[in-house]
């Protein structure tokens, strides 16, 4: 055999990062194309893909599907050609997993409408990843514009296209009314396997909440007056400079607040000692159409303004719901904040502790409430702005009049947020 390229799992990962070889999108003896999708990891909640480094054939695959991997590690290798002998050997792939490859050098695939089919077929299949995505949005290969290396289409290229065609996930035929049966037929049903991520998630939240923390929650409520008065004086000013300002920023600064009243909110559990960080990274639960819960976090949270605080969410949020979040991206964090009110909800307990970190804030729907306000010697029923604010902590970490005391900083933040 000719001198081989290594293939190698990306190494930007930190150390102890648990990474899983979703699937090959080769197979040995079929060819690829230089930066073409050749591999899919799972790590972190978050689905990346790895480029074959060279034009080449797939001679060697040293990891497996489903098998666990780490940074660097090495997963295959492949012997190098010239980018036409990969190109000649890649249409065999490309019929294969269902694309004709080009009949001419202006041809087109059969079936598909000229020009754009032609791109398509010789950009070769796309990766599994676009196939799920353009089943979901109904959409045909040869309609999306690829902007990848060759033509490929990319994850980003599919959402783009939805977006410009108002295109939402296909429907599917309702399914039939309800009819009695007898009680000893079985009901009709149908299965839906896991995702890498939803097997992941249900393992953390498992581990964390049975195996590892006993989870405790301790309830407040937060009158948001002031801040929805700051954040009308300020929201011009902050569109003027291209930042939408949400209410997380004003949760994440006085997050930040409670956790210099508290540091401990800010560790993690060791056997020998409790580590306490002195860098605030704060994951911000994101639910992602498709994808499930992520977390991105936002670093140095510490040393950010309102309006760095404001920009920061912006930008994470944003990669995270158009797939562009990176491995990096979801790890490091040191506190969490999930705002469920986003979704209607007014109260959850307990929300799972993030693992290894020692708590996590639960922020419940903002709404009109009637509460007794004291005006001199009287007291008056007023309507006020409110929501309920929950943190769940790590009893070995955190006792009641620790976290009690971060939640009375928390809400004095808020409540007391100048105008």
């Amino acid at each position: 055999m000719s001198e081989t390229i290594e293939i190698r799992a990306p190494s930007e990962q930190t150390e102890g990062t648990r990474s899983q070889l979703l699937r090959w999108l080769k197979r040995p003896g079929e060819g690829v194309r230089e930066h073409e999708p050749l591999i899919e990891i799972e790590t972190d909640k978050v689905t990346v893909e790895v480029a074959a480094p060279a034009n080449g054939i797939l001679r060697e695959i040293l990891k497996h599907e489903q098998e666990e991997i780490e940074p660097g590690e090495l997963l295959g290798r492949l012997e190098p050609l010239s980018a036409s002998t990969a190109a000649t050997a890649g249409t065999r792939v490309a019929g294969h997993a269902g694309i004709a490859p080009e009949t001419s050098a202006g041809g087109a695939r059969a079936g598909a409408p000229g020009a754009a089919a032609a791109r398509t077929a010789a950009a070769g299949a796309p990766s599994p990843a676009v196939r799920r995505l353009l089943a979901e949005h109904g959409l045909e290969a040869a309609v999306v514009a690829g902007s990848g290396e060759g033509g490929r289409i990319t994850v980003e290229d599919v959402l783009r296209t939805a977006a410009a065609k108002g295109s939402g996930v296909a429907e599917r035929p309702a399914p039939p009314a309800a009819q009695a049966v007898p009680a000893e037929q079985p009901l009709e049903s149908h299965s839906v396997p896991h995702s890498a991520i939803r097997r992941r998630t249900a393992e953390h939240m498992v581990r964390s909440l049975l195996q590892t923390a006993p989870h405790v929650t301790t309830v407040f409520e937060a009158d948001m007056a002031a801040v929805l008065r700051n954040r009308a004086r300020l929201r011009e000013e902050f569109e003027r400079c291209g930042v939408p300002l949400t209410l997380s920023a004003y949760f994440v600064q006085a997050a930040v607040a409670a956790i210099r009243a508290v540091p401990q909110a800010n560790s993690r559990w060791t056997e020998s000692a409790l580590e306490v960080y002195d860098t605030i990274n704060i994951g911000i639960a994101t639910a992602v159409e498709g994808s499930g819960l992520l977390v991105p976090v936002l670093r140095e949270c510490g040393a950010r303004d309102l309006l760095e605080t404001a920009r920061g969410l912006d930008d994470l949020v944003g990669r995270a719901r158009a797939g562009k979040l990176t491995p990096a991206d979801v790890r490091g964090g040191t506190f969490t904040i999930s705002n469920h009110g986003v979704s209607g909800s007014l109260l959850a307990a307990p929300i799972i502790i993030n693992q290894p970190q020692s708590a996590i804030l639960g922020i419940g729907k903002l709404e009109k409430r009637a509460v007794v306000a004291e005006e001199g010697d009287e007291e008056k029923v007023v309507v006020r702005a409110r929501c309920y604010v929950t943190l769940t902590l790590d009893h070995r970490v955190i006792d009641g009049h620790q976290a009690n005391h971060f939640m009375q900083v928390f809400v004095r933040t808020l409540n007391d947020w100048p105008a």
